[in-house]
This record gives structure tokens, C-alpha cells and sequence, in this order.
């Protein structure tokens, strides 16, 4: 099961003593300024929980499986997440 943003809020409201509202508001402006930050191509990296890269990927040759054609991939920017050492400490044992 995927730990969701209504799941991020209820455990913000109860760990934090916000109201759900508030909680809610603060999810909210933090996904935005991760998201405004990479549409503008700078990496979000946050101490102790990993780092989101935006990487650009040149245009590629593809093939479609049911025509067998192949055809030109446009160049695109794609986000990557790296691990921080710390989390990926935590997440093994």
C-alpha cells in the first residue's frame, strides 16, 4: 500500500498539533515549490531523505512493437530520485 498525501496530513495533524486544514495547506505549498522547482530545472535535494534531479534525455530512435515501424523519440526531461545514504540505511534493516 502507497503512503498517500491524505495519509501525510493525518500524520502531520496528529504529530504536530496543526488542523487538518492547516496540515493540509502546508502539504501543499511544499509539493508546489518541489514541483515549481523542477519544471524550472533545478534539483530539490532535502538533508536526510534523498535528492530529485532533473535529467535531459536526447532524442532516440523507437520502434513500435505492433507495426515493427521505427520512428524518432522527441528530447525530454525526466526526474530522478537518488536515495540520501541515511535513508537507504533505514530502509535496509
Amino acid at each position: 500500500m502507497s503512503l498517500t498525501k491524505k495519509d501525510i496530513v493525518a500524520a502531520i495533524t496528529e504529530k504536530r498539533y496543526l488542523s487538518h486544514i492547516n496540515a493540509g495547506r502546508a502539504v501543499e505549498d511544499l509539493l508546489e515549490i518541489i514541483k515549481e522547482s523542477l519544471e524550472s530545472g533545478e534539483d530539490v535535494m532535502i538533508s536526510g531523505f534523498g535528492k530529485f534531479c532533473v535529467k535531459e534525455k536526447a532524442s532516440r530512435k523507437g520502434r513500435n512493437p505492433a507495426t515493427d515501424s521505427t520512428m524518432t523519440l522527441p528530447a525530454r526531461r525526466v526526474v530522478t530520485f537518488k536515495c540520501a545514504g541515511i535513508l537507504r540505511d533505514k530502509c535496509q534493516t
